[in-house]
Parts: structure tokens; sequence; C-alpha cells
């Protein structure tokens, strides 16, 4: 596996490599010692998503989510709010990328982060907490103050919201209190 920095710190892309042959493929999707350092993954999920489900944008102060996407195609939106904890008025840093199957990205603490299938799309995530609820905080994936670019234009029978994703606040609401 591959990890190059982006521009957010701590974020990594990277793409499992397969080896083929005539039997078909081996992937490997995950390996400690590539994650020496980072606190363990204790939980993996799998999602699937319909073509034009958007899952934006969740941040988590307590923990690190490593995505690799199975099968289909992903717009991911990453939103930097670490800067926001010393200085309320920062913007923070927006990251976009469109993601296919075998890459992956694992993103740190305090980014918040989004997808919107483009595709049909299965997306298996591992994380370093036990899912409870307690860590789990959003903002408004539409909030101007990120202008995400989210490529609407390319979801053919509309855009799919859960009711918590529409009711996100806007990131002036939750200036000063991450």
């Amino acid at each position: 596996m591959t990890a190059p920095q982006t521009a957010i710190d701590g974020v990594h892309w990277g793409k499992i490599r397969a080896h083929a042959d005539e039997r078909g493929a081996f992937r490997e999707v995950w390996r400690a010692s590539a994650f020496a350092g980072t606190p363990p993954f204790v939980q993996a999920n799998l999602s699937t998503s319909k073509a034009g489900v958007l899952r934006a944008l969740h941040y988590h102060r307590k923990q690190i989510d490593h995505w690799v996407v199975v099968s289909g195609r992903v717009f991911v939106a990453l939103v930097d709010l670490r800067p926001l904890q010393t200085d309320a008025t920062a913007h923070p840093l927006v990251v976009t990328r469109t993601l296919k199957p075998d890459d992956t990205v694992t993103i740190p603490a305090y980014v918040a982060h989004g997808f919107l299938a483009l595709d049909p799309t299965q997306l298996l995530y591992l994380v370093t907490n036990e899912y409870d609820g307690s860590d789990e905080r959003g903002i408004a994936w539409d909030d101007p103050d990120l202008a995400v670019p989210w490529p609407l234009r390319d979801v053919s029978g509309g855009l799919v919201l859960s009711d918590r994703d529409r009711a996100n606040p806007r990131l002036v609401a939750l200036r000063g209190r991450l």
C-alpha cells in the first residue's frame, strides 16, 4: 500500500495493489505496521450506498477512520477543523477527491469527512473507537462557508440524505464549540 500525504496534515491517500493471476486476485487492505504509533483499529464497517447517496459531513474528536473503496466511485470531501480549535475565525481547509475501487484514505480526528456515491458503492472502513454515538458530530454538507464542490450534476435520480445529515448545523454555529 502507498500512502502519500495530502495538504491536510495526517490525511493519507493510498492505493491497494492487486496481485492477480488466472484464479483471481489478492489484495491486502490493512497492515498494522503501516499504522505504527496510531491507536489500534477496533471496529470494521461495510457501508453500502446507492448512487446519489450523500453521507456528510461527519467528524470525530477521538477517532481515526481508514476507508477502503471496495466497489463503485465516491466523491470524498475532507474539511480540516483543527485550526478552529485555537482560532475560531480560521477558515478550514477543504480537500476533495474522487476515489474508485482499491483507493484508500486515512482521516484523523477533527477532520470532517463525507462522500457522495457516484455509483452504487461499497466502502469498508476501520475505526479506532467502537461506535456508541457519543463522538459523532456533523456540519451541514452544503454550508456556503465551506463551499464543497459536490458534483451534484453527476447524480442521476436525485440526491439522497439522511434526516440527520439534513439537520447538521452550519460551521458558524459551531465556531468555538467544536
